[in-house]
Order: C-alpha cells, then structure tokens, then sequence
C-alpha cells in the first residue's frame, strides 16, 4: 500500500513519461495484461490511456488491470492512468520512507 507521500513522488515522474498502452474497443485482454505486467517488471512505472471506443471508464480499465497485474493505482486523471508495481529483484524506483 502507497502512502500519500509515496503517490506524490510518483505522480511528479509521471508527469514527464509518455503513455505506452491504450486500451480500444477490445477492452482488456489476456495480452493486454501480458504485455502491461511486462512492462511494470521492466519499468515499474507505466502510464495508460484508455480510448473512447473502450468498453471501460478509464477508472474500470485501471482497476482491472492493476488486480491483474498486482500494481496499485496512482492517478487517474481523464483517459489517462497510472501504474506501479515495485519490482524485489531489481528496483528501478526508490520511494521516500
């Protein structure tokens, strides 16, 4: 669970990352989650956008794929969302205390 603190910090990074998902009228599928769960283990930090054409508010893509992926939910602001899941072996990010 991420402190208010912790969400903070990583919403300031956030802000300079370009989205690398959208999630279109096909909505969220087996690769979909593949390939985001992917990248949160190679980045940890990733940042979605969700179509108009998607079945899912950007609020229901959000959480569905951070229940799928195991990553909390940062920000979701319009048709864009953010993700980080911390990965143990390699940390790439480091939250304040």
């Amino acid at each position: 669970m991420l402190t208010s603190k912790q969400r903070a910090q990583l919403r300031g990074m956030a802000n300079r990352m370009e989205t690398i998902f959208q999630v279109g009228k096909g909505g969220i599928g087996p690769a979909l989650i593949k390939q985001v769960d992917d990248a949160l283990l190679a980045r940890e930090l990733i940042k979605m956008r969700v179509l108009e054409t998607s079945p899912e508010s950007s609020r229901e893509a959000a959480d569905q794929i951070a229940e799928a992926t195991h990553a909390d939910v940062v920000q979701v602001i319009g048709q864009r969302f953010v993700l980080y899941r911390p990965n143990p072996e390699k940390p790439v990010i480091q939250l304040v205390k």
